[in-house]
């Protein structure tokens, strides 16, 4: 074998795929039927937003709901107010709460049917 010294070097190198992700049609769909790393990633997202939002929930009640037994113990003259002749707790506990639980149950349906549409559409478009 003899070496040619005029004989230019070639560098041989593979395509450039840096900016190019293929991924298959359903192949994140597969993942989560299969519980692989992917799909569990996917799985535990979804999980981690639908506890955020009922956490945030719940801390909304507890404060709006919760807060009025407290306002009546530091401020005891508000206890004391008579609307329509029914004392002020009894018309907060009473009757104004049920509007605050159905917007606030209203809320979260409306947040956690956006965060599983959201979802589905990331799940959809990989």
């Amino acid at each position: 074998m003899t070496l040619d010294r005029d004989a230019q070097r070639v560098e041989v190198t593979v395509p450039r795929q840096a900016g190019r992700t293929v991924i298959r049609q359903g192949s994140v769909i597969r993942d989560i039927d299969e519980h692989t790393v992917l799909g569990d990633v996917y799985i535990r997202s979804l999980a981690r937003a639908q506890l955020r939002l009922a956490l945030l929930v719940v801390g909304a009640v507890v404060v709006l709901l919760g807060g009025l037994p407290l306002l009546f113990a530091v401020a005891p003259s508000i206890g004391t107010v008579r609307l329509l002749g029914i004392d002020l707790p009894w018309l907060l506990l009473g009757v104004a709460a049920y509007p605050v639980m159905v917007a606030v149950a209203w809320f979260f349906v409306r947040q956690a049917e956006h965060t599983e549409r959201e979802y589905t559409d990331l799940v959809e478009r990989s």
